[in-house]
């Protein structure tokens, strides 16, 4: 069997197929919750149930027991209250299938990881990086729990704040399992890159925008201001020029007050325009620097922060009260692949030990 072989251990090729299948779904699982979240339906299911959860509803009169569970969330009565039982097992169907995905990545992450333990086919390094990899997995899925108790009460929406710190940690899931993935595909040069530093301020500018993307998609900002290039006839919002509305209450209560939601869209927008920039210097400094997989990923970088601009614009000119579901689930999952590709494009860039 074909192994990959560094300095501390070999790992096999079951090993990184293993590894990459976790990666895949991983971003399956954040582009499910994109289309959780937008299609409303993350508060349908009002209970957490790790092992009776896994079964769905299957007769009427658990559907039944489901539906009158969720006729007593804000969610329902402020927003929901005209609808019937089939439009109530559309949103129960994709809350539920974003669980189930969690629970099949923890089976497929646990039982090959104890198989592969046990068989001692990886070393007391990748096991403190799956560790990583499987304690950031669960503060995901925890805060993925209390971000749903934020919008059972009083409010027909999570937390937005709530919300952005679930998917941080999601991201920082795949931020782990990227760099265990280059680690064990010996992903790295012969000599270390002296002008990589800049993929670095670039990596961590689009993590930044990513928490960025996570308040606004909670804040539903994108809603307010649904036109480009401008914001409603204006570059900056007349909001944003009121010194008296630069106040902590104003980004509290983001349902009540325009502030936080121009606010967080302005953001969001200008560092796109930054990360966009800044990903051509970076192409223009490493373009003659780099070769084979560094070059490939410099590249697609350069690709992707674009597509990631255009998608961006058109969900915003597709408003038409609610995110269109096509546009925004690409322009996520494209934002997260073009941080990825970054993350790999690092590792390329450093020197790989013999």
């Amino acid at each position: 069997m074909e192994r990959v072989t560094t300095k501390r251990f070999r790992y096999t090729k079951t090993i990184r197929i293993w590894l990459i299948i976790g990666l895949i779904m991983l971003i399956g699982q954040v582009v499910i919750g994109g289309i959780t979240r937008l299609t409303g339906s993350g508060l349908s299911i009002t209970k957490w149930d790790i092992i009776t959860g896994v079964i769905p509803p299957l007769n009427d009169t658990d559907w039944v027991n489901e539906f009158e569970l969720y006729k007593e969330t804000p969610q329902f009565h402020k927003i929901n209250s005209t609808f019937t039982i089939r439009e109530f097992k559309f949103i129960y169907f994709w809350e539920y299938f974003h669980r189930l995905w969690v629970r099949s990545l923890g089976f497929i992450f646990l039982i090959p990881f104890v198989i592969f333990a046990l068989k001692k086919q990886f070393d007391l390094y990748l096991i403190k990086r799956l560790g990583i990899v499987i304690l950031l997995t669960v503060l995901t899925a925890s805060a993925g729990w209390i971000m749903v108790q934020s919008g059972l009460v009083n409010r027909p929406w999570v937390n937005a704040y709530k919300l952005t710190i679930h998917f941080t940690l999601a991201v920082l899931v795949i931020w782990a399992m990227v760099k265990t993935v280059s680690d064990v595909y010996l992903l790295g040069s012969k000599e270390l890159i002296p002008s990589k530093k800049i993929v670095s301020y670039v990596v961590g500018l689009a993590f930044v925008q990513l928490i960025v993307a996570g308040i606004m998609a909670g804040m539903k900002a994108g809603l307010y201001y649904p036109t480009w290039p401008d914001m409603n006839g204006a570059f900056v919002p007349s909001v944003l020029s009121n010194s008296a509305n630069w106040d902590w209450h104003n980004m509290i209560n983001y349902d009540s007050y325009l502030f936080a939601p121009a606010l967080i869209q302005f953001t969001h927008r200008m560092l796109a325009y930054i990360l966009a920039t800044a990903t051509i210097y970076m192409v223009f400094k490493l373009r003659k620097k780099v070769e084979g997989s560094s070059k490939k990923w410099l590249y697609s970088t350069s690709v992707l922060v674009w597509v990631q601009i255009v998608l961006g614009i058109l969900t915003v000119l597709n408003v038409e009260g609610k995110i269109p579901l096509f546009f925004g689930v690409s322009h996520q999952l494209i934002g997260l692949l073009y941080f990825m590709g970054l993350l790999f494009l690092y590792d390329s860039l450093r020197k790989q030990k013999a």
